[in-house]
């Protein structure tokens, strides 16, 4: 019986446990991000301000406009698409973060595949 009171409480606390999020530490800054699609890594990095995303992947350049939905969600659009793909907006969702880096999940607008990765901030 005792067995059956420690589980019971230990799946009540932990249930009830829930990652923290601090989105607002990484609304703005300089950061590098990895996600992993079909097994291959890629890896960029970018500076965001409140409205406006500057990256750079395999020396390309992209200049993104940021509307935050809340304080973990955000959608980003391609300032200057240069084809149909890129002209599509991204959603983006902060799951979990620690001091300096979050994971989050993205997808096109209305898209049900998503994708995870990382961000890691350099500037502290």
């Amino acid at each position: 019986m005792k067995i059956a009171y420690t589980l019971l409480s230990f799946v009540l606390l932990t249930s009830c446990y829930q990652q923290e999020r601090d989105c607002k530490a990484f609304k703005t800054g300089t950061f590098t991000s990895e996600t992993e699609i079909e097994g291959k890594k890629f890896t960029s990095s970018f500076t965001r301000n409140d409205s406006m995303q500057i990256e750079t992947y395999e020396g390309k350049i992209d200049t993104f406009k940021v509307r935050w939905i809340n304080d973990c969600e955000y959608i980003i659009q391609n300032i200057h698409p240069k084809n149909r793909e890129e002209k599509k907006p991204v959603q983006m969702k902060i799951l979990t973060t620690s001091s300096k880096s979050y994971t989050f999940e993205y997808s096109f607008v209305g898209d049900s595949k998503k994708q995870r990765g990382t961000v890691t901030k350099v500037n502290q």
